[in-house]
């Protein structure tokens, strides 16, 4: 169940596909307490996903995406530690490009104020 202290933080990963990295700006201070993921299909291969604050990766945060009946996959994960978040600070989305073909994945942050 949600509290009214929970806010939604919204990116996208264009190409999980190739290797990059996307930012979001937090608005407020918290902790992320869970991250969702949703994807098209990939053909082959795994794209391992993860996820930085300020540079520093949070822990247990990381996605498999794994090309084996990948269409339309959803992910979830929840970072135990080195989760907490200052107003100002970058979310940073990165994928190695571990897979093959064009595939946007739609992220969304959990943060508890």
């Amino acid at each position: 169940m949600r509290t009214l202290n929970d806010y939604f933080i919204t990116s996208a990963i264009p190409d999980v596909s190739t290797a990059s990295s996307t930012f979001v700006v937090v608005p407020d201070a918290g902790r992320i307490i869970k991250i969702f993921a949703h994807n098209k299909a990939t053909t082959t291969g795994t794209a391992a996903i993860t996820f930085e604050i300020d540079g520093v990766a949070c822990t247990t945060g990381a996605i498999s995406h794994i090309a084996a009946s990948s269409a339309g996959k959803q992910y979830t994960s929840e970072p135990t530690a080195l989760n907490s978040v200052l107003e100002g600070s970058a979310l940073e989305c990165i994928t190695n490009g571990g897979s093959t073909n064009t595939s946007k994945m739609e992220i969304t942050f959990v943060i508890r104020r």
